[in-house]
C-alpha cells in the first residue's frame, strides 16, 4: 500500500509528470477539431467570416509566430522557476525544494506553455495550399489557437505573481506547517474516549528481551527509511514464531548490509524470512512528510536556524517558524501514537519504533533554543508556544515534557540574558507559563482521579 503511494509522490513532485499529461491532452483536442472541421463549420464561416475566414498563408504565419513566441515564454518561465529554487534553497534551506516542485500551478504553467506549443504543431502541419483549389484551413482550430494564446497570457501574468508570493518566508513555512498538519491527520487518529492503548496495560509477563537470541537482519540497500508496513512485520513474525526488534525507525538513515532489524529466533533466519522483511521497509533517497511528520518539523527548525545563523540574522523568519511549529504541536497533543509493541494474541511480536510527542517537541525546539541564545523575541515566542500547546492537553507527559523545555529556556535566560528590563520580562512570562502548565496539571489529576 505504501510503495504505490510513494511512488504517486515522486510523479507529484516532478516537473515532466503534469506537463506530459497536459500534452497528450492537447494533441487529443487539436485532432478532434481538425475532425469535426468538416460537421458544418462551414455555415459557421459563412456566419461570421471576419472571425473564422482566414486564409491559409495568414494561419500559418499567425500560428508560427505564436509558437515561436511560446517557446520563448515557456524558457522564461522554466528560468524563472529555476531561480526560484535557487533562491528558496540559498536563503531558507534545500530541503524545502520538494514543495516548490509539488507546486500544481507551477507544474500547470509549465504544461499549459507547452501543450500550447503541442498543440500548434498538430495545427499548423494540417494547413495546406496557398490560396489554390486545394487550400485547407481548420478554421475552428485555429480560432482555438488563437483562444489558447490569450490564455497563455493570463497564466503567464498569474505565475509571475504566483512565484513572487511564493519565495516569502511566510509563504514557505506556511506551506511545510500545512503539509505536515495533513501528514498528522492522516497517520495519527484523534484519541478515543477511552484514551490510548497503553502497552503497559496488558497483563502479561514477559521474559526479558535481552535474554534472548538475536539475529541480525542486513538491509538491501543504503537510504531512508520512507515507510514500514508494521501489519507485514507482525505477520511474518507471527508466522515464524519470533519477534521482530526495529533498529531504524521511518526517517533514519539506513546503509546497506548493516542491521536494518533484529529477530528473536530459535534458529537462524533463511534468505527468503530476510528478503521479506526487507520488502516492508520502503527505502528512497530522501524523506518525505507523506509518512514522517518529523521530517516537516525538521524543514521548519532548518529555516529557523538558517534565519537565526550570524550571517541572515532574520528575526522575524525565525519568529514564524516558531509559530507554525506551536500550530504543529498544537495538532499533536489529542492524537493517539501507535504503540511500540505489536501483539498476536497475548504473544509480543513486533518492538517498534515509533514516534513520540516527547521526541517531535524535542525535534521542534531543542536546536531552536540552543541557537537563540540571548535573542528576547525568539525567547519570548517560544514562551508562548509552550503555554498553547500546554492550555490544550491534559496528558501528563506532554506537560512534563513541556516543564522539561520550559526549565531549558529558564536556565538559557539566566545564563545569557544580561538587560535587567528583558530578565524581568522573560523572568514575568516563565511565571505565567508555568501558572498555566500546574493549572493543566491540576485538572489531569482531577480527571485522573475521577
Amino acid at each position: 500500500m505504501n510503495k504505490p503511494r510513494l511512488l504517486w509522490g515522486d510523479l507529484r513532485s516532478s516537473f515532466w509528470f503534469m506537463p506530459s499529461l497536459m500534452v497528450m491532452d492537447s494533441i487529443i483536442f487539436a485532432v478532434v477539431l481538425i475532425e469535426v472541421e468538416s460537421a458544418g463549420l462551414t455555415q459557421w464561416q459563412s456566419q461570421w467570416p471576419r472571425l473564422f475566414g482566414v486564409g491559409a498563408e495568414g494561419a500559418r504565419q499567425m500560428l508560427s509566430t505564436l509558437a515561436g513566441s511560446m517557446m520563448t515564454v515557456m524558457g522564461i518561465t522554466f528560468s524563472m522557476t529555476l531561480l526560484a529554487l535557487v533562491l528558496a534553497s540559498g536563503q531558507y534551506t534545500s530541503r524545502v525544494l520538494r514543495n516548490f516542485m509539488r507546486s500544481r500551478v507551477t507544474q500547470a504553467t509549465l504544461g499549459v506553455f507547452a501543450s500550447i506549443f503541442a498543440y500548434y504543431l498538430i495545427v499548423l502541419r494540417t494547413i495546406r495550399g496557398n490560396g489554390g483549389a486545394d487550400e485547407y484551413v481548420p478554421n475552428l482550430a485555429v480560432f482555438f489557437a488563437f483562444v489558447m494564446a490569450l490564455g497563455g497570457v493570463v497564466v503567464l501574468i498569474y505565475f509571475i505573481h504566483h512565484i513572487a508570493s511564493s519565495i516569502q518566508a511566510s509563504s514557505i513555512v506556511a506551506s511545510v506547517g500545512q503539509e505536515t498538519r495533513a501528514s498528522i491527520d492522516r497517520l495519527l487518529p484523534k484519541q478515543s474516549i477511552e484514551g490510548p492503548v497503553e502497552d503497559e496495560g496488558r497483563k502479561q509477563v514477559l521474559e526479558s528481551l535481552d535474554d534472548r537470541t538475536w539475529f541480525p537482519v542486513p538491509g538491501a540497500e543504503s537510504g531512508y527509511v520512507m515507510s514500514v508496513e508494521s501489519s507485514v512485520l507482525l505477520h511474518l513474525a507471527g508466522e515464524n514464531r519470533a519477534v521482530v526488534r526495529m533498529e531504524h525507525g521511518i526517517g533514519a538513515f539506513v546503509v546497506e548490509n548493516t542491521t536494518l532489524l533484529s529477530l528473536a529466533l530459535t534458529y537462524p533466519p533463511d534468505q527468503n524470512l530476510v528478503d521479506a522483511l526487507n520488502d516492508a521497509y520502503t527505502i528512497g533517497r530522501h524523506r518525505t512528510v507523506d509518512q514522517d511528520p518529523a521530517f516537516g518539523i525538521r524543514q521548519i527548525v532548518d529555516m529557523a536556524m538558517k534565519a537565526l545563523s550570524p550571517g541572515i540574522n532574520d528575526t522575524s523568519t525565525a519568529v514564524i517558524c516558531v509559530d507554525y511549529l506551536s500550530a504543529i504541536l498544537a495538532r499533536v497533543v489529542d492524537r493517539q501514537f501507535p504503540p511500540s509493541h505489536l501483539y498476536e494474541g497475548e504473544s509480543l511480536r513486533v518492538v517498534a519504533i515509533v514516534p513520540s510527542f516527547e521526541g517531535l517537541l524535542a525535534e521542534a525546539f531543542d536546536q531552536i533554543r540552543r541557537s537563540a541564545g540571548d535573542n528576547v523575541a525568539i525567547l519570548a515566542r517560544m514562551l508562548s508556544a509552550l503555554e498553547t500547546i500546554g492550555s490544550l492537553t491534559t496528558n501528563f507527559s506532554h506537560i512534563q515534557a513541556l516543564e522539561e523545555q520550559l526549565q531549558c529556556i529558564a536556565e538559557l535566560v539566566d545564563r545569557c540574558i544580561v538587560a535587567s528590563y528583558d530578565r524581568t520580562r522573560l523572568e514575568r512570562r516563565l511565571a505565567e507559563v508555568r501558572k498555566t502548565l500546574n493549572a493543566r496539571c491540576a485538572v489531569c489529576a482531577a480527571e485522573n482521579k475521577g
